[in-house]
């Protein structure tokens, strides 16, 4: 996990990246943070996601095309983890279809948007 200290500045921009797509898609759907708890549960969420999203860019295999690993890393997270987490919990909850969809497509913006910054910032791998 030495990659994350090694990382923390593209990682902490990656987060606050992933805040600005979150508080945009309120605004957009009309919500808003009703406690202010979740504020920080969102920013140690954000914070996660792009630094386990370094992690998988610092690994990606070095003959590939970087933009196209850094967005296909994201996709692939996103569709492996967060799609199928976020459709049964909400679901769970009886959400109607298009806000399960809305809020995956939220998730799906901020993982690009984070590997987008992570790719432009760059990343160091760790000592060997």
């Amino acid at each position: 996990m030495i990659y994350i200290v090694i990382n923390s500045a593209a990682i902490l921009a990656a987060t606050l990246a992933g805040l600005l797509v979150g508080f945009v898609y309120l605004r957009v759907a009309g919500l808003a943070w009703r406690r202010p708890g979740t504020a920080l549960a969102a920013l140690i969420a954000e914070f996660w996601l792009a630094a386990i999203l370094a992690g998988a860019l610092i690994l990606a295999p070095a003959k590939a095309d970087p933009w196209t690993m850094a967005i296909g890393s994201a996709v692939v997270i996103w569709i492996g983890f967060v799609v199928p987490t976020t459709v049964v919990t909400q679901s769970a909850r009886q959400a109607r279809t298009g806000a399960i969809a809305l809020d995956c497509l939220h998730w799906l913006v901020v993982m690009v948007v984070q590997a987008l910054v992570l790719k432009s910032i760059g990343l160091i791998p760790p000592p060997a």
